[in-house]
Parts: C-alpha cells; structure tokens; sequence
C-alpha cells in the first residue's frame, strides 16, 4: 500500500489538474494526465438529478468526481450546520447551503487551492452567503469540536492513507447526536494486488477502497453508533473492463476478478449524545 503522504501529494496533483480542466471550460473528469478524458463514468455519471442540476453553477457540477450523492441521502433540515470533507469545486456544499437555509450554514474543506478558487467563484456565481470554503486536509480538520451538525463526503475519505485519524477527526467535530453521511466507493470481497498497488487507481476512487466489514469496524473505533452501509451502485465487468483499459491494465484479463466487488455506497452513523470518547462532549 502506498504511503500516506505519497498518496496525499498524487492525489493533489490530479484534483488540481481537474480543477484548472474545469476553469479551462473542460470537463473535470478523472481521468490521467495523459489522457484526461478517460472519465471513470460508471462511478462518477449520473449522480444528481435534473432539479439539482439546475440549483448550481455549470462549473460545480463539471468539476464534479464523486461516487454518489450524500446531500440527497443526508436528510438535511434548516439551522443545521454541514462540513463537507473534500468539497473541491463545492457541488455538494452549495445543494446543502440550500437545504439548510439561511440560518444553517455549509462548510467546505480541501487541501487544493485549484478546488478552492473554482469553488470560491461557485459560491460567488450561486450568491449563497451561507457558506464557506476552509483549506485544510480532512485527517486534520481546521474546526473546533462539537461544530457541525452533519458530516458529508463525496468518495474523498477512501483517497486518505489514514483514514482512522479522518474518523477521529469527524468524530471530534461533530456535535453529539451529530450525523455522518457519506457516499464512497467500498470493495466487497479480494481484490487484485496490482489495482491496491496502483496509484492511478487510488485517485480514481478504487485502490483505497475499504471493505463494507472494515468500514463499519474503524467508525465503530471512532466511537461511533447506528452504522450502516448501503449499496448505492454495483460495479459490473462491463464496468471495470472500461475503466481498467483508461488506466492501462488489460481490462479483459481483471474485469472478471473485480466484477461486483466495488460498489458505491452510502455511510451512516452518529455521534451518540453521550459519551465518554475524546472530543465526544463539550469542553
């Protein structure tokens, strides 16, 4: 498995490649820097529908790469206070400021500065001024505890090469009885050596895909309650062999090992209201 910071640096390097894609008026799509046009659609299509589309700039949904929809899933209510980890061009950070209405507010947090300016002129194009965009990286989370009502992501938290701080992290900013509610991309079953090896793939949201079991284990860990995991999208063969070929291994040969075994899936669990964990209660 590739180091942490190794992980950190190839994954800014691509999520600013996107971001200036976008602002060239280019898709933001994940594909290679050779070939940047080699979009891993079956996991990245189709996400929002027509009435969502129409709520945000053309550029957020451009330079939108997750795996799901979390602001769909989350049940947001107005007041709440919403943190998005990994918000890059701030699609999902501008639908949840529009959930929780002006007396809620939407946070954004990204390490890339590419991100944060596209998502800066998001928000000014949306006039929403119930958000905003911090820069920071989501295993070190720039707010203090108990903040946020709700914690969203957009298939960012499987990117991380250390994903028990970034649930520790959630965990501490969370208010108690604070929700978390995450789309990410979870592997079921063994999975081919050379696709956990692959950097590439890493950024595409696969090599650093945790399975379903070990998820719900390391939030559990976190001193998190009410964990559930539910598939959202099944990746088939047909899948896989496309998006292996863009990334230069033989699709035909792997498409079969991997059929079914990456999902896209939405994450639950909650911040008990009381408890004796770390950054659980008030201080």
């Amino acid at each position: 498995m590739p180091a942490p910071n190794d992980v950190k640096e190839v994954v800014r390097e691509k999520y600013s490649q996107a971001a200036l894609r976008v602002t060239a008026g280019q898709s933001g799509c994940c594909g290679t820097a050779s070939n940047p046009m080699s979009c891993c659609d079956p996991i990245t299509s189709n996400l929002y529908d027509a009435g969502q589309v129409g709520e945000v700039p053309d550029a957020a949904l451009s330079a939108s790469l997750g795996c799901g929809n979390p602001t769909a899933l989350a049940e947001l209510k107005p007041g709440e206070i919403v943190l998005d980890l990994g918000s890059g061009g701030g699609i999902d950070v501008l639908l949840s400021a529009k959930r929780v209405g002006p007396t809620g507010k939407a946070y954004g947090l990204d390490m890339t500065d590419e991100m944060l300016a596209l998502a800066a002129e998001n928000r000014r194009k949306s006039g929403l001024t119930n958000v905003e965009f911090l820069k920071g990286e989501i295993e070190h989370i720039p707010l203090p505890d108990n903040a946020v009502d709700v914690i969203i992501s957009n298939c960012v938290i499987n990117l991380s090469g250390d994903k028990d701080q970034v649930l520790k992290e959630a965990f501490r900013v969370l208010k108690p009885g604070g929700r978390f509610a995450v789309s990410d991309v979870v592997v079921r079953g063994e999975v081919p050596a050379a696709i956990r090896k692959s950097m590439e793939l890493w950024v595409g949201c696969v090599a650093g895909a945790l399975s379903d079991s070990d998820y719900t284990d390391k939030l559990a860990k976190a001193g998190f309650s009410n964990i559930d995991v539910e598939v959202t999208r099944v990746y088939g063969s047909d899948d896989a062999r496309t998006f292996l070929a863009a990334e230069g291994f033989d699709g035909d040969a792997i498409a079969k090992e991997v059929d079914g075994k990456f999902v896209s899936a939405f994450i639950r669990a909650v911040k008990p209201e009381s408890c004796c964990a770390p950054g659980c209660c008030s201080r």
